[in-house]
């Protein structure tokens, strides 16, 4: 049985509260879960003590036996230092779409024109 930590969704339409439970992977989100670990409420400002609260004893007794921790729940476990700092690489986060890449081209291109079309003048004026 392929374990999971992970968020089940809580709360009101538009005010979101979230469990950190342990559970079958194979369970829906909000479903069966096996043992409720923490509590997350994202409405709450980042620096309040409130936020996040989790019984770190059990979630490093889950992953003892297994349980993965999916990404959001494990930068929790990460911020309160149960867990070391994974690296991210996501090298094309920085880079601009098509389109965009399509727009800068076509401005370059308009430049230049345009620097050609004004140095243009200026040396029929010069040679004469």
């Amino acid at each position: 049985m392929a374990m999971k930590i992970r968020l089940a969704r809580g709360g009101s339409k538009k005010r979101p509260f979230y469990r950190i439970v342990a559970t079958d992977s194979r369970m829906p989100r909000d479903g069966r879960f096996i043992e409720k670990l923490g509590t997350y409420n994202p409405l709450l400002p980042k620096d309040s003590e409130d936020r996040v609260k989790m019984d770190v004893e059990k979630i490093q007794e889950w992953i003892a036996k297994g349980a993965q921790p999916t990404d959001r729940v494990a930068r929790m476990l990460e911020a309160a230092g149960v867990r070391d700092k994974t690296e991210r690489s996501n090298p094309k986060k920085g880079t601009p779409g098509k389109k965009a890449q399509e727009r800068v081209e076509e401005k370059a291109a308009k430049k230049a024109a345009a620097e050609e079309a004004a140095n243009a003048p200026a040396d029929d004026a010069a040679a004469e």
